[in-house]
Order: C-alpha cells, then structure tokens, then sequence
C-alpha cells in the first residue's frame, strides 16, 4: 500500500524575520521598563526650587516660547491681539514702555515677517521662533532676561526729501 506523502512545513523568511523581531522585543522589554529613569517627587521639588528666579538666558531656553512666557520674562501679561496660524502676537503696556511680543510655529514664517518689517526703521530682539518689537533701550533690558538677538531695520521706500533751509 502507497504510504501518503508528507507535507514538509517550511516557513518563508520573511515570516521568520517577523518572528525573530517579536520575540527580540519582547525579550527586552523587561529591561526597558526597569529604566524608566523616573524621579521621586522630592528630587523634583529640589530641582524645581533651585531653578526659580533665574532668567531663561540662565537656564538655557532654547526653545521657542509662548507669547505669555516671554511676556512674564519681560515684565509684563499680555493680551492678545492676533491669534493666526502665520503667528500669535500679544501687546504689552508697562509704566516704562509698550511693545509687542510675537511668536511664530516656524522659522520661515519668522523670516518672512521680519523680511516684511524690514520696510520700517525699528529694532526688534529676535528669537528661535519669537521676536520682541520695541524701543532699543528695552530691548537691551530684555535681553538679559529671554536671551535672543538684537536686529537693526535700516527702512525701505521713499524718504522724507532734504529740506531746503
């Protein structure tokens, strides 16, 4: 009597290698979970109060910030005047001066609207992402305080003609 033939059961590789990676993973899963690197609360709270009071220059902020964080490293709370998705633009009025604090959600967008203010005489202090527009002497004081550049706009267009005195 014939003997029915046997089916060899082979897998194809790319199963395996998908097999392979699942297992590898969950191999290491165990020790991902055991880094988790948290902290405790009061290494939190010791890290927190070391780092009160100390401007962003100080700390190393980098990164773009709120129109309402830069306005608080300023001196001032903002309101806002212009929520877009080109930027958000709030206005500060102190006893010392009036300026406007903008922020943008990308360097282009920043670029663009400094390249449009270039056509006015004016001094802004400029950021990653955020630009600060006021009178130079303020800006100096900000700059302390949110780190940034100061920019100088020489003004485009017609210029008011000599007089003849």
């Amino acid at each position: 009597m014939p003997q029915p033939q046997q089916r060899s059961r082979t897998l194809p590789p790319a199963r395996l290698v998908r097999g392979a990676a699942v297992a590898g993973s969950l191999a290491l899963l165990p020790l991902t979970a055991a880094c988790g690197g948290g902290q405790d609360e009061a290494s939190a709270e010791r890290k927190s109060s070391r780092t009160r009071g100390i401007s962003a220059v100080q700390a190393g902020v980098v990164a773009p910030a709120k129109v309402e964080v830069i306005a608080t490293l300023t001196g001032c709370k903002a309101k806002i005047r212009i929520e877009a998705a080109e930027l958000r633009q709030g206005v500060c009025h102190t006893e010392k001066a009036d300026y406007l604090v903008t922020t943008f959600p990308d360097d282009e967008l920043k670029q663009t609207w400094l390249d449009s203010a270039a056509a006015y005489r004016a001094d802004f202090l400029v950021g990653p992402r955020w630009v600060i527009s006021a009178q130079r002497d303020r800006l100096e004081r900000f700059r302390t305080k949110t780190g940034g550049e100061l920019v100088s706009m020489s003004g485009m267009g017609p210029r008011p003609a000599p007089s003849s005195s």
